[in-house]
């Protein structure tokens, strides 16, 4: 496994282009889904700066349930339509909240969270689930890291075996 080292640079297209990189490298031979996820909610949570949440919620029997992730216990049922994930997931549009105390039934899994972005998981049509990052920090997502985290999504959809998910 080669060494992923965090970057620093104010050009998020170049940051999110080095992730997908390490994200490549990380699944792109692995078959198993639950290590894929578990690395990449792992990853995320090392390059990034200022969060408080990475992670994954899988679409299951009508509902999204939780999946690996990194950061403090989360809600393990979320309902479609409800909070900022189950909204990603009804649109099927990635949601930038810049407040999430501004967001009319947002789910509060950590007190802490103040902003929060969620990218619908969408493969072959068919909603899979959601990649949801949680920030300490007001304002912290923008329509930049929308387009660098929908290329992470669009990795795990290349490389991702998603009828294995039992």
């Amino acid at each position: 496994m080669n060494d992923i080292k965090r970057i620093v640079t104010d050009d998020k297209e170049k940051f999110y282009n080095y992730m997908n990189l390490k994200l490549t490298g990380l699944i792109c031979e692995e078959p198993d889904w639950l290590a894929n996820l578990s690395n990449a909610s792992a990853l995320l949570w090392l390059l990034l700066d200022e969060i408080n949440w990475a992670g994954f919620y899988l679409y299951k029997n009508g509902e999204l349930v939780l999946g690996p992730f990194q950061g403090k216990p989360a809600c393990t049922h979320i309902a479609i339509g409800n909070g900022v994930c189950g909204t990603a997931a009804r649109d099927l549009e990635t949601q930038v909240v810049k407040d999430v105390h501004l967001f009319p039934g947002h789910i509060a899994c950590d007190a802490a969270s103040q902003s929060e972005i969620v990218v619908p998981i969408v493969h072959e049509g068919k909603l899979m689930g959601v990649l949801d990052i949680d920030s300490p920090i007001k304002e912290r997502f923008d329509e930049a890291d929308a387009k660098g985290l929908q290329k992470f999504v669009d990795t795990l959809n290349k490389y991702m075996d998603w009828s294995k998910i039992v």
